[in-house]
């Protein structure tokens, strides 16, 4: 049954800005456990939660979902939202377009903490002091984007924008570390994802990586250890993982054609670097889900 939380989607299929912001009002437990399907979308989905609890999973990573605990959704990740009793708060989705459109640069969401595309996202807390600014600019957001006025997308972008610097600000994912060491890697951590984006399924060694960045292997996993908590070998692997459990739930091909298709050329292969990846068969993970 559908959660309630996706029924903006008519609405924002309607809104030319590609962006949409509402309340959370109509999703409750009151008939038992409110549960959407697993889904992906092709655009970033931030919830705020006020009221209400259940879980939400994000890339087969279960979360409890806490009043004041914001989720912050990358674009194809897979997530399903589980209501155990009433929720509200607000909803906000935009698209990469509406960005461009709007003077936000991609490298701006790319060099946030808040959208991953392949690592634990749990949600993010937040405090007395962060409510206040935040539901500001939530409000402003959503009076602008119900007004009339010629500009408000150009008013919906920059409170966006605020709203997003704030969440950012208190983000604690990445430990602060050393500035300067964090801020000499960021560069490199940014292209080294955009890469395995792009070469998960041509690309499985880390020496691969280093090649096209022109950094020893060695350099580069510690930079990608420091900067994200994992090294850039169990990055790439968690990727191809992550991308074999999306084309198990989401396509029609077998096991064989998915490993195929991962740049396993031989099927047992494949099925090996999965179980010990995960201690399950890709089967047994369908299975359970």
């Amino acid at each position: 049954m559908n959660s309630g939380i996706d029924n903006i989607d008519l609405l924002y299929k309607g809104s030319p800005a590609s962006f949409v912001i509402q309340t959370i009002e109509g999703l409750n437990g009151e008939t038992g456990n409110t549960s959407e399907d697993p889904h992906r979308h092709n655009y970033f989905t931030v919830i705020w939660p006020f009221s209400g609890s259940g879980k939400h999973m994000i890339d087969f990573r279960e979360y409890v979902i806490q009043p004041h605990h914001i989720f912050f959704v990358n674009p194809e990740q897979v997530h399903q939202v589980t209501a155990e009793t009433p929720i509200t708060g607000y909803l906000i989705r935009f698209t990469c377009e509406f960005l461009d459109t709007y003077s936000i640069r991609q490298d701006f969401i790319t060099n946030l903490r808040l959208f991953r595309s392949c690592d634990d996202t749990p949600p993010l807390p937040v405090s007395d002091a962060m409510k206040e600014h935040l539901l500001m600019f939530c409000k402003n957001m959503l009076k602008a984007f119900q007004s009339d006025n010629d500009m408000r997308y150009e008013t919906v972008g920059a409170y966006l924008k605020l709203f997003l610097i704030e969440c950012n600000t208190s983000c604690t994912i990445h430990p602060a570390g050393n500035p300067q060491n964090l801020e000499v890697g960021r560069t490199l951590v940014r292209k080294f994802k955009g890469l395995v984006d792009d070469h998960f399924s041509d690309w499985h060694q880390v020496k691969d990586y280093a090649a096209q960045l022109n950094v020893t292997p060695g350099y580069l996993n510690e930079v990608i250890k420091t900067s994200i908590g994992q090294s850039a070998k169990e990055y790439i692997q968690n990727r191809l993982v992550l991308e074999a459990r999306r084309l198990s739930l989401f396509t029609s091909q077998s096991f064989k054609e998915i490993g195929f298709e991962l740049g396993f050329s031989d099927p047992s292969h494949f099925s090996k670097f999965f179980k010990s990846s995960t201690g399950r068969s890709l089967q047994e993970f369908k299975n359970r889900v």
